[in-house]
């Protein structure tokens, strides 16, 4: 069921894979299985956040189709976060 015009849905979802069991694809599957089930409720868009400094992270989600949207710094904050967002299948640059 799709919300009425001018209503959004929105989940959040955290995942980490810690260092020392990086690599072994668990990462993989708990992005694939999440990105299955939104895409089964219904969901179009899929963005991510992650922080500048995780370049792990954020070539995961390059490697994924993720692009980057924005960088920014939070109000009274040090650390830069990078918003990116799912590129649709298909997409092209």
């Amino acid at each position: 069921m799709r919300p009425p015009v001018g209503e959004e849905r929105v989940a959040t979802v955290i995942a980490r894979v810690l260092p020392g069991f990086r690599g072994q694809g668990f990462g993989t599957v708990l992005y694939e299985s999440g990105l299955a089930h939104a895409r089964g409720l219904g969901a179009e868009v899929v963005e991510t956040c992650v922080p500048a400094v995780n370049e792990d992270g954020l070539r995961f989600a390059g490697r994924r189709g993720f692009v980057e949207i924005e960088r920014y710094v939070l109000d009274g904050e040090r650390d830069e976060w990078v918003d990116l967002r799912l590129r649709p299948a298909g997409a092209r640059d």
